[in-house]
C-alpha cells in the first residue's frame, strides 16, 4: 500500500519527496494487446506515471447499460499500468474533451428532458451520479491507498473554459469523497483569471494546461494556489488535426526546450500526449470555433510514440531532457513492432445502401425529421426518405441546419451533397408524378469543447422544398453496428453509397494500413470491427490497422464508401502517411 500526499510545496510518496512525470495514453485509443507496450515505452522515456481521461460514452452506450470488457476494460488498463512500474492519474470527467466525440458524454443525454450540461442540473446530475456510482465501485480498489497505483483524479476538466458553476463543482467532489475517492483531488485549467476562478474550489488542488509559456502559467497558478507544487496537467507537446487542414507539426527541439523550462522551474508535468492512437469507429469529435471541424481518424497527435507506438525524434530528445532530472530507470529490451504491406485486396462483392437497408434498419415513420438521438441512435448515418407528388422543375432544397454532412438523391440519382461548414441550397428536378426523396446524413463527430455542446446529429430543423416545409418521413438510422447482416448481390448505381467486400489471407499478423488512394470517403472495417474514417482531401492518407485486429487465415474487409467506386481495391501498405 503506498501513500502519496501533497505536503507543503511538493509531492510525497511513502513520505518522501515525488516529482510526478507523467505520460497522456488514452485506453480506449489503443487496442488492449498493446497496452503493455506502450506502458513500457512510457517507462523507457523517463516517465514514472500514466494518465488517461475516462469516456462515459464508452461505458455506457445506452442508457442503463454499462460496458468495460475490451478496449474498454479501464480495470485492467490500470492493472497493467501497476505491473509495468506506473503510478496511474485518472480524469474521468464526467466531460473529458480530449477530441473525443461529446467530450465523452453519452450522446443520449441530448434526449433527456430538461436537461443542460455541465452545470448543476438535477436531471444531469442524477445521470452522472449513477455512472460514477458503478465507476468507482471498480476505480475504488485501485486507488494507491488501497494497494493500487492511482495517485490522482481529477474534478471535471478545463471547466473555467466553460462554465463557473461552484455548485456543480461542489456537487462533484462531494461525490468523489463518498465513494472513498481519497487520493489526491485536483482541476486543470488555462492560466488565465477566468479559467481559474471559473474552474477551481477553494480546498482542491489546481493544475494548468499550456503548451508554451510555462514562466507565467505557473506564475499565474501561483496567484490563486500559494505553497503547493506546480504542476502542468496538460504540457500540449503536439496538435491534432481536423479534416481539410495540414497535419501538425510541432518541431521536436522546441517541445524539449519547453519541457526543459518547466522542469527547470521544479514542477511536475503530464505530457500530453505521450501516445495518441487512434479514434476507432465513429469517436473522434469535433471543434467549433467560426465553423465546424471535425476531427481525423489518427490521433497521433505528433507525439514521443506514433500512433502505432514507434519512436520518434521527440521521444529521445524528451528522454535526454527528462534524464537531467531522473534517472532513467531500466526497462525492458524493446522490440520495434513489425509492419506489413499485405498488398492488394480486391473487393469483390458489393452491396448498393438502398439495397442494403432491408437488413440494416427497420424505418420509422414521422411527420417530421427528428435528429438521431431522439431515435436511441449515438453515431453513424441516418437516412431520411419522402415522396414528393408532381413533376417540379428548379426546385430548392433547404436542409435547415444539416449535421454534418446531406447527400440528397432524387429516385435513387444522387444529386448533391451539403456540407454543415458549406452550407447550401441544391437545386434538382422531381421528374415523376411521384418521387422518392433521400438524405443521407453522416454524423461527422459532436463538438468536444466550446459552446456548441449540444450538437445533435441528422436533420435537426426540418427541410423545405421551395418555401414550404415537407412532412411525412421514414427515418432510417443506420450506425452500421451491424453490417454482419448484409447479403451481397453485386447491385448499386453510380454514385450511390456502397458496401465492398473481400478477403485476405494471413501468415502471421503485423500492423498494417489501408491506403485511402482511389477511395473517396467512408469507414473500413476489418474483421467486423470499425478501424474509422477515411476521406479524400486529407491530411490523413492511411488508416492503422494494429496486428491485434487480425488472425491467421482468412480475414474480412468491408469498406462503406460514400460516392462508390469502379475498381473496388483495398491495397494494404507498411507506410502510415498522415
Amino acid at each position: 500500500m503506498s501513500k502519496f500526499k501533497i505536503s507543503g510545496n511538493q509531492f510525497m510518496l511513502n513520505d518522501k519527496p515525488y516529482r510526478i512525470l507523467s505520460g497522456a495514453i488514452h485506453y480506449f485509443r489503443v487496442v488492449p494487446e498493446y497496452w503493455k507496450d506502450r506502458f513500457l515505452k512510457l517507462k523507457a522515456c523517463g516517465l514514472n506515471t500514466v494518465e488517461t481521461c475516462i469516456a462515459w460514452n464508452l461505458h455506457e452506450p445506452k442508457k442503463g447499460e454499462y460496458n468495460f470488457s475490451g478496449i474498454a476494460d479501464i480495470v485492467k488498463f490500470i492493472n497493467i499500468a501497476q505491473e509495468t512500474g506506473l503510478n496511474v492519474i485518472l480524469r474521468p470527467g464526467p466531460y473529458i474533451c480530449a477530441e473525443w466525440d461529446f467530450g465523452g458524454l453519452p450522446a443520449w443525454l441530448l434526449a433527456e428532458e430538461n436537461i443542460k450540461l455541465r452545470c448543476y442540473n438535477k436531471p444531469y446530475l442524477d445521470r452522472v451520479d449513477k455512472f460514477f456510482d458503478v465507476l468507482f465501485e471498480k476505480i475504488r480498489p485501485l486507488l494507491c491507498s488501497n494497494g493500487g497505483p492511482v495517485i490522482a483524479v481529477q474534478l471535471e476538466n478545463e471547466y473555467g473554459s466553460y462554465g463557473n458553476d461552484k455548485r456543480y463543482l461542489e456537487h462533484l467532489k462531494h461525490k468523489f469523497i463518498d465513494f472513498g475517492i481519497n487520493c489526491v483531488i485536483f482541476t486543470s485549467d488555462g492560466p488565465t483569471d477566468v479559467m481559474l476562478e471559473g474552474g477551481t474550489l477553494p480546498d482542491i488542488y489546481k493544475t494548468v494546461n499550456f503548451g508554451s509559456g510555462s514562466v507565467e502559467a505557473f506564475k499565474k497558478l501561483e496567484e490563486y494556489q500559494k505553497d503547493k507544487p506546480i504542476m502542468c496537467m496538460e504540457y500540449w507537446n503536439g496538435w491534432f488535426d481536423h479534416w481539410g487542414e495540414e497535419h501538425h507539426i510541432r518541431s521536436y527541439n522546441d517541445a524539449a526546450e519547453e519541457l526543459d523550462n518547466i522542469l527547470e522551474q521544479g514542477a511536475s508535468v503530464n505530457l500530453y500526449m505521450f501516445h495518441g492512437g487512434t479514434n476507432f469507429g465513429f469517436f473522434n469529435g469535433a471543434n467549433y470555433q467560426e465553423k465546424y471541424e471535425p476531427t481525423v481518424t489518427s490521433y497521433d497527435y505528433n507525439s514521443p510514440l506514433t500512433e502505432d507506438g514507434h519512436f520518434t525524434k521527440k521521444f529521445f530528445e524528451f528522454r535526454n531532457v527528462l534524464s537531467k532530472y531522473t534517472k532513467i530507470a531500466e526497462t525492458e529490451a524493446l522490440q520495434p513492432i513489425e509492419r506489413k504491406a499485405y498488398g492488394k485486396v480486391k473487393l469483390t462483392e458489393k452491396q448498393g445502401l438502398f439495397g442494403a437497408l432491408k437488413y440494416l434498419s427497420l424505418p420509422v415513420e414521422m411527420a417530421y425529421p427528428v435528429p438521431m438521438e431522439e431515435l436511441n441512435q449515438n453515431f453513424g448515418f441516418i437516412l431520411y426518405r419522402t415522396r414528393v407528388k408532381g413533376i417540379r422543375k428548379n426546385c430548392e432544397i433547404d436542409i435547415k441546419e444539416v449535421h454534418d454532412r446531406a447527400q440528397i438523391f432524387v429516385n435513387g440519382e444522387y444529386k448533391d451533397t451539403v456540407y454543415r461548414p458549406e452550407y447550401k441550397k441544391v437545386i434538382v428536378d422531381f421528374d415523376k408524378d411521384e418521387n422518392v426523396l433521400d438524405i443521407l446524413i453522416e454524423n461527422m463527430g459532436r463538438v468536444n469543447y466550446g459552446q456548441h455542446l449540444m450538437d445533435y446529429k441528422g436533420i435537426t430543423e426540418g427541410v423545405r422544398l421551395d418555401y414550404q416545409y415537407q412532412f411525412q418521413w421514414k427515418i432510417f438510422t443506420l450506425p452500421l453496428d451491424n453490417i454482419e447482416r448484409i447479403r451481397y448481390d453485386n447491385q448499386n448505381s453510380n454514385f450511390e453509397p456502397t458496401f465492398y467486400r473481400g478477403y485476405f489471407i494471413v501468415d502471421e499478423p503485423k500492423d498494417t494500413y489501408f491506403s485511402i488512394e482511389d477511395w473517396e470517403k467512408g469507414n473500413v472495417f476489418i474483421n467486423g470491427f470499425n478501424i474509422g474514417r477515411y476521406w479524400s482531401i486529407g491530411p490523413q492518407k492511411t488508416l492503422y490497422i494494429p496486428a491485434p485486429l487480425l488472425k491467421k487465415g482468412q480475414n474480412e474487409i468491408v469498406v462503406f464508401d460514400l460516392k462508390g467506386i469502379k475498381n473496388p481495391i483495398a491495397n494494404l501498405v507498411d507506410i502510415h502517411k498522415l
